[in-house]
């Protein structure tokens, strides 16, 4: 059998994985930042909330609602950040907005279940509903920052 296939299932089963069970779905009430994000082409929208504590990511949930992409990528992407450094969190935005639009990236970073986002690069429409929430991050932790 074809190991792309092999893989191109195990990554929809990630991505399936991550949308009809999402981690770090809901709100973080007190202490936190919130971005509300939405993309109108497609009617994705988010609700980011961060706590974060001396430059450091403390805590990351979401709510909203949109398609398969933008809220697994959402669930990956808090997950990811969760005890990050803010520039660290950052910078794994970077990557995935390169790995997002094909560029070359940082592959020695364990991206995790990240990597299941990869192939939604050859379908331009969908970069945004994966790069959704990414964004929402950094519009908050530049507000953090300044």
């Amino acid at each position: 059998m074809d190991s792309n296939i092999n893989l191109d299932t195990l990554y929809r089963q990630v991505i399936m994985d991550h949308y009809k069970k999402p981690r770090n779905k809901g709100v973080i009430q007190e202490g936190s930042l919130t971005v509300d994000m939405n993309n109108p082409t497609c009617g994705d929208r988010i609700h980011l909330t961060l706590k974060v504590e001396e430059g450091k990511v403390i805590d990351a949930k979401f709510d909203g609602e949109g398609c398969s992409i933008s809220m697994s990528s959402a669930s990956m992407m808090t997950q990811a950040i969760k005890g990050k450094k803010i520039e660290d969190a950052v910078k794994l935005s970077k990557i995935f907005s390169d790995m997002m639009l094909g560029n070359e990236y940082d592959d020695n970073i364990d991206l995790g279940d990240i990597e299941a986002l990869q192939g939604v690069s050859k379908f331009p429409a969908r970069i945004k509903c994966a790069t959704l929430a990414w964004k929402a991050m950094e519009k908050g932790l530049q507000e953090e920052q300044n």
